[in-house]
């Protein structure tokens, strides 16, 4: 039989130059534990792609020639992910936590497989949208974040993969708990 392992939730952003990979670059990623965002990863990546919308380069602050010259490359960004989530897992099965989940989840799953030939998040993500949809019987509508009885995430954070990671961990926090209260 095998052993049951601890479920290790962190919470994944990701800023994208458009809507699908890999016809559009991921050009940052953030991530943290869900139960101790401090602990976090945060990387820009060179772009592997010229195709751009210009809503999305607008909404993130990035242009593809600058990180051109400062991002990682992606193989490298990738590899140094992995093993942030190995070490902080501490051999629990990490679960990709996000707001909007499967847009994040394509592009991490991407280049995961992409680049390393693997995912350690596997084939599926938690959806925060989604849980709280099914903790509270709201409306898909009633699911955007400003719904969330929690403290609001300030403008000059949004669109920050860290920051907005760690936003979400507080989400995820908050739904899990009506979960609970409902067990």
């Amino acid at each position: 039989m095998t052993e049951k392992r601890e479920e290790v939730f962190i919470s994944v952003d990701i800023e994208a130059a458009g809507p699908i990979p890999p016809d559009y670059s991921m050009l940052s990623l953030g991530c943290c534990l869900v139960d101790d965002p401090e602990i976090s990863f945060y990387v820009e990546f060179k772009p592997i792609s010229e195709n751009f919308i210009p809503e999305a380069m607008a909404i993130s602050g990035f242009q593809l020639g600058g990180l051109k010259d400062t991002g990682t490359d992606p193989e490298e960004a990738m590899r140094s992910l992995e093993d942030w989530i190995t070490t902080n897992s501490k051999g629990g099965k990490p679960i990709f936590v996000g707001f909007n989940a499967p847009f994040d989840w394509a592009f991490v799953n991407y280049y995961f497989l992409h680049f390393l030939k693997r995912n350690p998040f596997g084939i599926g993500a938690v959806d925060i949208k989604a849980m709280y949809m099914g903790a509270t019987g709201c409306s898909w509508d009633a699911t955007r974040s400003s719904q969330f009885p929690v403290e609001k995430q300030s403008e000059a954070e949004k669109h920050d993969a860290l920051a907005d990671a760690r936003h979400q961990a507080k989400l995820f926090r908050y739904v899990r708990g009506l979960r609970n209260q409902s067990l």
